[in-house]
Order: C-alpha cells, then structure tokens, then sequence
C-alpha cells in the first residue's frame, strides 16, 4: 500500500535522522570527526557562521570574539533549518559554557526561538549529561581557551555539582590555530592533570583534535576522558533514540 499523502517519506539517506551541525567558519575539526562516526541513515548538514575576528590571544579577545559570534549563529541556524534536520547539534563550546547553567538554557533557548521545536545537543549539556551518565563527582577539565573562558567552563561544571580539581588552558592564540595543537602536546597536559583525586577528565573546544587521544588516554589513565566532540554526537544519537555503538572513540560511544 502506497503512504498516504498526510504521511511524509523519509529522506531517502537520512532516513533515520537528519543532524543540524552549527559550525564556527573556522573550524576544521568537527565535520573530521563526526564523517568518522556516521551510523547508517543517519546524515550530517553543517552550517557555518562566520567567525570575522578569530583572534583569542587575550581575555579581551575572546570576548570579542564572542560578541560577533552572538550575531552570527542565527543566520547559521535559520539557514540550516531549511534543510529539516531532525536534531541540532552546536559545533562550538565556548559560548555553551558561558553564564553557566542558566546561561547555557539562555543559549538553548534563543536558538529554540529561530529553530522552533527541535531537540539541541550543546556542548555544555552533552557534558554534563555524560558526567551524569557515568556517576563521577571530580573532574578536571582541558581547554584551548584564554583564563576568562576557562574560569566559565570552572563555573558550569560547578553549578553542575561537581568537584573541579583543575582547569587547564591551552591559551591558543586564534580560533584556527586550536587545530595545531598536536597529540604530543594533549598527551603531556592530560598526564598533568590526571590524579588520584579526579574521577574524569573533560575536554572543551571543538576545534581541538582529541577524539583518538582521549580515546587511548582511557585506557593509559583508567578513566573516562571525555572528548566534546565524540560526546556532543553521542548525546545527539541517544536523544535520537538512535543506539549504534562504536569503537576508538571513547567509552560513551562504545559502552552506553
């Protein structure tokens, strides 16, 4: 029997789910990874905002470079819209992050405004609901930002009712120059942050290439090392009720 006409068809590639990605203009690192995790049926559609001052090398920088972006992830998301996506996901942390848990509703919301009702992965939330997920009180965390951001994420987490022992910044000085950051130096800053009073490490930025680091970290360090990029996606999969398991990606895609 044919659908009826009140019945739409499924995308004919997407047919499980279309994901939204928003995406800074600068970034390199998210659609790498999320192109490395593809469960079948499931499509991802970016859309970049533009990035006009991708410099970071000081607190004043940074927010700056938040007071653009705040001006052009609406035309990214309502672009993006256009195609129907069945979730959103945002590429991006820092801006998640900012305000702390309300401040990361905030955000939720102005983008429910544009996108209407469609569920959201933020890099701040999916985090959290990992953490939750996993039933650890101590965190340390790893950033690529400047003391001001880090001093969000530090804020976040702690309004979350976490224990957050460390935060370490990476102090990039520019929104692509995150991308250079090689395994070498992720490896030698996760072994300073690990210790016997921390039950997980979180890692922020999704310009940061981390995914196969944290990966093998898990394995060196005993514990979780959370990756936001391979988290945002595990977080939008499962909100999706979609439950495909992967490995090398860490153990909330390979485990929950």
């Amino acid at each position: 029997m044919s659908e009826s006409r009140g019945t739409p068809m499924p995308d004919v590639v997407g047919y499980r789910a279309k994901i939204g990605v928003i995406v800074p203009s600068t970034n390199t690192v998210v659609e790498h990874d999320f192109a490395r995790v593809r469960p079948p049926g499931v499509t991802f559609h970016s859309g970049r905002f533009l990035v006009e001052a991708p410099d970071l090398s000081s607190d004043e920088a940074f927010l700056h470079f938040l007071d653009l972006i705040r001006q052009t992830i609406p035309t990214a998301v309502h672009d993006l819209m256009t195609c129907k996506p069945d979730h959103l996901l945002m590429g991006m942390s820092a801006e998640t992050f900012w305000g702390g848990k309300e401040g990361n509703a905030a955000f939720q919301a102005r983008v429910t405004e544009i996108a209407g009702d469609i569920g959201i992965t933020s890099g701040a939330a999916a985090c959290n609901a990992a953490l939750e997920r996993l039933g650890v009180s101590r965190i340390a965390c790893l950033t690529p930002y400047q003391p001001a951001a880090d001093e969000q994420v530090y804020g976040y987490f702690t309004e979350c009712g976490y224990e957050v022992k460390r935060v370490h910044g990476l102090r990039c000085d520019s929104a692509t120059s995150i991308a250079d950051v090689t395994p070498e130096t992720l490896v030698e800053v996760l072994k300073g942050l690990d210790g016997d009073d921390i039950d997980a490490i979180v890692q922020c930025g999704t310009n940061l290439s981390m995914v196969e680091v944290a990966d093998q970290a898990e394995r060196w360090l005993g514990k979780p090392v959370l990756a936001i990029n391979a988290i945002c996606l595990w977080h939008a999969l499962r909100t999706l009720d979609i439950n495909d398991q992967f490995v090398g990606h860490g153990m909330m895609l390979r485990e929950f």
